[in-house]
């Protein structure tokens, strides 16, 4: 009897092992009646739709680079609202590449705790989500996680799929659950409800100094209102923000002394009913990357713009 989540790590070394791996899984969905997606880096979606032929256009296909440039967005953003939008009762079946050569050193966490929250996130659903990994491009450090992440691995060459002997995804999530370290000399504003409106305000400026503009300014203003208000609901009244350039990027971080229990917070689709609690989703749906920390100190949330 088939499990009705199925998350397996696929290892690749070349093209043409890439392809023994993910057309023949495309091609049995479709023969099974069952939804597809497709969610990898524009290199290899091109090689996917190339080989899919005609039947590429029967497959939802996305660019991971675009849709799921924060990690912390895949889950709702991509594999979520995938499958919730499929009819009841239907298994769905989807590619996610979420780590590719290219992820910086600051993304890998955010970046390995989506493939370890994964497991939580579909637990009972009817989902097959396989996860390519380049042997060639990515070292060891990232192969290794894979097999801590994922229930089972199936190895580059064409090999048989096994079971995995380090699967953890618990553990994954509580090692990458590092600190955040403090950035000295930049604008710092200590908030409570009653300096709302005022630390907004001078987030946005900030930000416009140091060039975000258009939507991109807009998503900062709106990601500093929503976690300041969450910390003053939920994170103990107060808190602190700060902004800061780094690297091409503006950066956006609220430090309060809430602690965030639920791993998935932020990463879980809001129901249609639900009443509030979409402040750490929105974030990561607006954000170009979004690393948090929680303690028993408090909550760390730190979000980068593109300027």
């Amino acid at each position: 009897m088939t499990a009705a989540f199925l998350h397996p790590a696929l290892f690749y070394q070349d093209d043409e092992d890439y392809l023994a791996g993910t057309i023949p899984f495309v091609r049995e969905g479709l023969d099974a009646g069952e939804p597809v997606a497709v969610a990898v880096p524009g290199d290899n979606l091109r090689l996917i739709r190339d080989a899919l032929g005609d039947a590429a256009d029967t497959v939802r296909l996305l660019d991971m680079r675009e849709a799921g440039r924060n990690p912390g967005r895949i889950i709702p953003g991509v594999l979520r609202a995938f499958a919730d939008a499929q009819p009841d009762g239907r298994r769905v079946r989807i590619i996610g590449e979420p780590i590719w050569a290219g992820r910086t050193a600051g993304e890998y966490p955010a970046c390995v705790q989506h493939e370890a929250l994964i497991n939580a996130a579909f637990a009972g659903r009817l989902a097959t989500i396989l996860c390519p990994y380049d042997v060639r491009r990515l070292d060891e450090r990232v192969l290794a996680d894979a097999y801590a992440t994922h229930p089972t691995v199936i190895p580059s060459g064409g090999g048989p799929e096994q079971e995995s002997g380090r699967y953890a995804p618990d553990d994954v999530v509580a090692r990458y659950n590092e600190p955040l370290p403090v950035v000295a000399d930049v604008l710092s504003l200590c908030f409570d409800a009653g300096s709302l409106p005022e630390v907004r305000h001078l987030a946005t400026a900030e930000g416009a100094r140091l060039g975000l503009t258009g939507i991109a300014l807009e998503n900062l203003t709106l990601a500093a209102a929503e976690l300041t208000t969450n910390s003053v609901v939920h994170g103990g009244g107060s808190g602190t923000l700060r902004v800061w350039g780094e690297d091409g990027y503006a950066v956006c971080e609220v430090r309060d002394k809430g602690r965030l229990a639920d791993p998935l917070a932020g990463r879980r689709p809001a129901a249609r009913d639900q009443r509030g609690g979409r402040g750490l989703l929105l974030v990561n749906l607006i954000a170009d990357l979004v690393r948090t920390h929680t303690g028993e100190e408090g909550t760390t949330v730190r979000c980068w713009f593109a300027c």
